[in-house]
């Protein structure tokens, strides 16, 4: 169980590291549009950016799921590589359908696995939220500021009192 559990808390060390890269990355470049103003507050401006930054993060979790399934079938508990990776996404997915099962031996890393995925779909929530978050608070900073208001009572006074 002591073998299990060093192998477990490696490959999660490993998978931390790789979504905590991805992030990262995500965050620069997010903070490089927004600087530049790329990002719009539209609904198609950020249903882009959410759509982008959820894509790769699953990448992200596609390339956890890979590491555990190869470690799977390194360890002999599959035959084939796709069946380790179908057992591996149901283990990362949490959702444990129990048609495909480790040895004895092994199942401790199924469960680990399954740690792995709650963390990092956790983290994946988490930031997705946060940039929303973001992107509301400056929508409605635009929307609701002082100047937002005299602009919009310039363009109402500009319709009001134009000839017809």
């Amino acid at each position: 169980m002591n073998g299990n559990l060093l192998i477990g808390f490696g490959t999660i060390t490993v998978c931390l590291f790789i979504q905590c890269i991805i992030v990262g990355g995500l965050l620069d470049i997010i903070i490089f549009l927004e600087r530049k103003r790329m990002i719009r507050t539209t609904l198609v401006g950020v249903s882009s950016l959410l759509i982008m930054v959820m894509l790769i993060m699953l990448a992200g979790n596609i390339i956890q799921i890979t590491i555990w399934a190869g470690l799977f079938f390194s360890y002999g508990e599959f035959k084939e590589f796709a069946t380790a990776f179908y057992h591996s996404v149901v283990n990362f997915a949490t959702l444990g359908y129990g048609d495909i099962v480790m040895s004895e031996k092994r199942r401790l890393l199924g469960a680990l696995e399954a740690a792995n995925g709650v963390l990092m779909f956790g983290l994946t929530t988490g930031f997705l939220y946060t940039i929303l978050s973001g992107v509301l608070e400056r929508y409605w900073d635009e929307k609701l500021s002082p100047d937002a208001e005299s602009d919009r009572s310039q363009q109402e006074h500009a319709e009001v009192s134009r000839p017809r």
